[in-house]
């Protein structure tokens, strides 16, 4: 059995990275949705592949996964979250850019985090302390950085805050062209990267409270020293929710100061 929790998040997410990974390209049939979302073989295949490992070693906690719901005791103190594949309607198109997302919940705080970038073939984990990423057998601390100016932008759908708050309303305003270049690459891959200094912020409306798709990137942004508050500014899930996370506190006021912008129009 394995000793630590990240140990176990870590593991649960290379499991489903390498599904992910040897699947890409092919055809795969796909599951409908609600909303026009789907899912497809591989996001099935991947999330029983951390269903697997998750089950092996923890077999008392209870897990909530992207495709296959809540599943063990309902009293559990313990709950994994289980994204298998951020970012599918990217895969489908044959566009690497993905992430496999485990984090572990204990009561109210996520105390074990991983993020896999299956073709990249790296991982970024937290257990609360600093936060990692391993690339070909070598591991390093994970350090935030504005340097790139690089901002990912999320513009998928819900909008909880619209029509008051347009998170697409940022990318062509003048201050933000002045200072930042926007990303959108529509996978939450992109919050691991503002811990791992690659974004200088990301930010997304939505109520992202025990969210399968936001728990581990944000568990990683958190343990990195990043700035993470809801998109007013105020604490995490709570008020209009949303989410905006800066490398450094001269990116969040500026970024900060646009949203609010948008509420006080």
């Amino acid at each position: 059995m394995m000793d630590s929790d990240v140990a176990v998040a870590v593991a649960a997410a290379e499991a489903g990275a390498a599904v992910v990974r040897s699947r890409y390209g092919a055809t795969l049939t796909r599951v409908e949705k609600s909303g026009g979302d789907f899912a497809t073989e591989a996001d099935l295949d991947a999330e029983q592949a951390i269903l697997d490992v998750i089950r092996a070693a923890r077999p008392d906690d209870a897990v909530l996964g992207e495709e296959s719901g809540r599943t063990g005791s309902a009293t559990a103190d313990r709950t994994w979250l289980v994204d298998p594949l951020c970012g599918t309607l990217n895969y489908a198109a044959r566009m690497p850019l993905v992430a496999v997302n485990v984090a572990l919940r204990t009561g109210t705080d996520t105390t074990a985090a991983a993020v896999a970038d299956p073709f990249a073939g790296e991982v970024f984990w937290t257990d609360g302390g600093p936060a990692q990423v391993r690339r070909d057998g070598v591991a390093g601390p994970l350090t935030p950085s504005a340097e790139s100016r690089l901002v990912d932008v999320n513009l998928d759908p819900p909008f909880p805050n619209d029509p008051a708050f347009r998170a697409v309303r940022l990318l062509g305003h003048p201050e933000f062209v002045a200072r930042f270049r926007p990303r959108v690459v529509s996978t939450t891959l992109a919050v691991a990267w503002v811990a791992a200094g690659r974004r200088a912020a990301y930010v997304t409306d939505g109520h992202l409270r025990d969210s399968v798709h936001f728990a581990a990137g944000i568990a990683l942004c958190r343990a990195a020293g990043c700035v993470v508050t809801g998109i007013h500014g105020q604490p995490l899930h709570t008020g209009a929710e949303g989410l905006l996370v800066a490398a450094d506190h001269d990116t969040h006021r500026a970024l900060l100061a646009l949203v609010r912008e948008q509420f006080a129009a």
